[in-house]
C-alpha cells in the first residue's frame, strides 16, 4: 500500500477530465447509431459498479467510505443516524483508495462529534445491517493525538487481507470525541469466539499497541439495548 502510495500523484485530474470527454463523445456516437430491436433491462448497480482500472492493483473486496457528525446529548434514533450518514465514495484498487484517502482530513484534526467509517460496499456501518446484527466489535480507546496513525495503520491492516479471517471483518470507525477517540473494527459473527480472539492479536501487532493496553469486544445486540 505505501509502495503505490505516491503512484498516483500524478495528474489524474486531468485524466479523468479526458476521459469524461471521451466518454461524452462515445456518447453522443452510440445515441446516432442505430438502436437495437432486442431490448435488455440494465440494472442500476451495473451501471454504477466501481471495478480496478488498467494496471492498477485490485483489492478483494470493494470498500465504501462514510463520514457522519452529530450535536453531542442529542438523541440518537436508527432512522435519524442512517440520515446522518453520508456516503464519501466507493473504491476497487489500492489506487483508487490513496485517491480517495489523500484527499481526505485526518481524524486528528477533525473536530466536534466526527466519526469516519470504512465499510464492505454493500454493508452500511449500523448495527442493524444485516452483515452486522449478529456480530459486534473491538473497541480501542486512544488519547488525543493517536487517531491519525492508529486509523491508517487499521485500515491499512483491514484492506490488505491482514486479519486472516476470511469473510468475517465488516469495517472499521474512528469516532474523535472531546476527551478521547475510539477506533474500532467490526466483524459478523460475535459468537465466533476463536474468530474474535485472532482479530485482537491482529490488532494489537498491527498498531503496535502497549501488553497493558484495554481493548473491549461489545455484540451490537448490546450496543442496540
Amino acid at each position: 500500500f505505501t509502495r503505490l502510495k505516491d503512484d498516483d500523484s500524478g495528474d489524474h485530474d486531468q485524466n479523468e477530465e479526458n476521459n469524461t470527454q471521451k466518454d461524452s463523445e462515445k456518447e453522443k456516437n452510440d445515441r446516432e447509431k442505430p438502436q437495437s430491436t432486442t431490448k435488455r433491462k440494465v440494472c442500476f448497480s451495473e451501471i454504477l459498479a466501481v471495478v480496478p482500472g488498467p494496471a492498477e492493483h485490485p483489492l478483494q473486496y470493494n470498500y465504501t467510505f462514510w463520514y457522519s457528525r452529530r450535536t453531542p446529548g442529542r438523541p440518537t434514533s436508527s432512522q435519524s443516524y442512517e440520515q446522518n450518514i453520508k456516503q464519501i465514495g466507493t473504491f476497487a484498487s489500492v489506487e483508487q483508495f490513496w485517491r480517495f484517502y489523500s484527499h481526505m482530513v485526518r481524524p486528528g484534526d477533525l473536530t466536534g462529534h466526527s466519526d469516519f467509517h470504512l465499510f464492505k460496499e454493500g454493508i452500511k456501518p449500523m448495527w442493524e445491517d444485516d452483515a452486522n446484527k449478529n456480530g459486534g466489535k473491538w473497541i480501542i480507546r486512544l488519547r488525543k493525538g493517536l487517531a491519525s496513525r492508529c486509523w491508517e495503520n487499521l485500515i491499512l491492516a483491514m484492506l490488505g487481507e491482514q486479519f486472516m479471517v476470511g469473510e468475517e471483518i465488516c469495517g472499521a470507525v474512528v469516532s474523535v470525541r472531546f476527551q478521547e477517540d475510539i477506533i474500532s473494527i467490526w466483524n459478523k459473527t460475535a459468537s465466533d469466539q476463536a474468530t474474535t480472539a485472532r482479530i485482537r492479536d491482529t490488532l494489537r501487532r498491527v498498531l503496535n499497541l502497549p501488553p497493558n493496553t484495554i481493548m473491549e469486544y461489545k455484540t451490537h445486540t448490546d450496543s442496540i439495548k
